[in-house]
């Protein structure tokens, strides 16, 4: 299993207790989903490392979990910081018209119809959510909002927006130093 193969649901926060618990965050919609979960992957090494869940608590704020063979505080402090992950395949279907955020990457990106670049990768930085598109060898950061991307098509990996007016235009300026 490869990060690719994965989609990332959060990370482990800190240490909780003495007895190998950690605080969770996870970085979903819906956390309560995932309640039931019996494993998942932990980023260590570079490597996706599998983990079976002996308990976990979830709310809306955190999440409080025991891994197997996790057993004290020092075992837990090597996951503090590590990324969690799911495979691909445990994703909730969508209706039509939905997407998953992880689903924009290498989709091309077109403004009223041309071709500006394909999505390399996405941002979030506070409540604003960005994509970044390369165009003539310059990174542009494109607001993900409803009033600027208008269709987005999974199957034809086509994204349809309508950008403001010089957006683009103030990344392809030259750098006046």
């Amino acid at each position: 299993m490869t990060v690719d193969d994965c989609y990332q649901i959060g990370h482990v926060i800190k240490t909780h207790g003495l007895k190998g618990e950690v605080q969770l965050f996870l970085d979903v919609d819906n956390p309560l989903e995932y309640k039931e979960m019996e494993s998942m992957f932990v980023h260590q090494n570079n490597s996706l490392i599998p983990f079976f869940i002996e308990h976990i608590q979830i709310n809306p704020a955190k999440a409080i979990s025991k891994f197997e063979e996790i057993d004290d505080i020092e075992a837990a402090k090597t996951l503090v910081g590590c990324k969690l992950y799911l495979p691909l395949n445990n994703l909730p279907k969508l209706k039509d018209g939905e997407y998953y955020l992880h689903q924009l990457i290498g989709m091309e990106l077109f403004d009223k119809g041309k071709s500006i670049g394909k999505v390399k990768e996405l941002f979030e930085i506070g409540p604003q959510e960005l994509i970044s598109v390369i165009h003539q060898e310059k990174e542009v950061l494109i607001p993900l909002k409803d009033e600027i991307i208008k269709r987005v098509d999974v199957k034809e990996k086509k994204i349809d927006a309508d950008i403001p007016e010089g957006l683009i235009d103030i990344y392809l300026e030259e750098d006046e130093n």
